[in-house]
């Protein structure tokens, strides 16, 4: 059996499909990881939605944060934006059945067999795995409740900024969206800065990758993510794989294969779907 992650699809399934084709997956003996996004601003959101859906169990899939604010749009006042290719979920037929599906997906998954961490974004400095983990199911269980609004309530804000034991239950779910789903960069003394996308050789001094962050809890772990399109290759760093390759702004989709030491890319070329003038995400 062969485990794959799999970079951002953001709505762009004849890639991956492509990319299925060239690892020869196999859906009775081999696994997908897929970091999140799998919708909008691609053309392709629903038929994404529901072929990775259709996986079942060859497949496993954390949110990312497009995901999430369709999510939002689902159950809220919240709209698609200018752009967004959100519409077509919205209002399919089976909308309550994906809707279902995807608000039931975790936000971080952990293989203790094969040592690897799969999450959208990262994970923020102060935090090893078992902490990501548990912060992480206090969110899930919000997000599956019957009545996912106090969810919602919490999500949006980019307040707190940094992680504390004596946040509320709102403020916790808050950075723990934040962090996982949304982070690139921290400044010096450890707190999120959410709004930085560029590449690290455009950026001011003062802001490290999460993942050189010093110090990082989660040091000693293998995490594979996706968000980060401007990250340039993908390459270990620190242990840690940025496997967003920007398929949608005509880049390539990237499989990484998890299996082999060290882990091995392969990679399909995409389409441009969307001209590149900011960085994704």
């Amino acid at each position: 059996m062969s485990t794959y992650a799999i970079g951002d699809l953001q709505g762009c399934l004849d890639p991956l499909k492509a990319l299925l084709d060239r690892i020869h997956f196999d859906p009775a003996k081999d696994r997908l990881w897929f970091v999140g996004d799998l919708v909008n601003r691609g053309p392709q959101s629903l038929e994404a939605l529901r072929f990775v859906r259709d996986l079942g169990d060859s497949a496993i899939t954390v949110l990312g944060n497009h995901d999430l604010f369709l999510l939002a749009c689902a159950f809220t006042d919240k709209s698609p934006k200018p752009g967004d290719t959100l519409d077509d979920i919205l209002q399919a037929p089976d909308r309550d059945e994906l809707i279902d599906w995807l608000r039931n997906l975790p936000l971080i998954h952990y293989d203790a067999t094969l040592n690897w961490t799969l999450v959208h974004a990262g994970i923020p400095p102060a935090w090893d795995i078992p902490m990501a983990m548990a912060q992480a199911k206090m969110a899930q269980k919000a997000l599956r409740q019957s009545d996912p609004m106090p969810f919602f309530t919490a999500m949006f804000g980019e307040h707190p900024p940094y992680w504390s034991e004596s946040m509320s239950k709102t403020m916790k779910i808050r950075y723990t969206i934040n962090a996982l789903t949304r982070m690139r960069y921290c400044t010096t003394d450890g707190r999120l800065d959410l709004k930085e996308k560029r590449p690290l050789d455009e950026v001011s001094p003062d802001l490290i990758p999460w993942f050189d962050m010093p110090r990082r809890a989660s040091r000693d772990a293998r995490i594979v993510y996706g968000h980060w399109s401007s990250l340039g290759e993908a390459r270990d760093r620190r242990k840690t794989w940025g496997i967003d390759q920007g398929c949608l702004w005509g880049r390539e989709l990237t499989a990484l294969h998890l299996d082999t030491r060290p882990a091995t890319v392969i990679s399909e070329p995409c389409p441009c779907y969307r001209e590149l003038g900011k960085h994704g995400g």
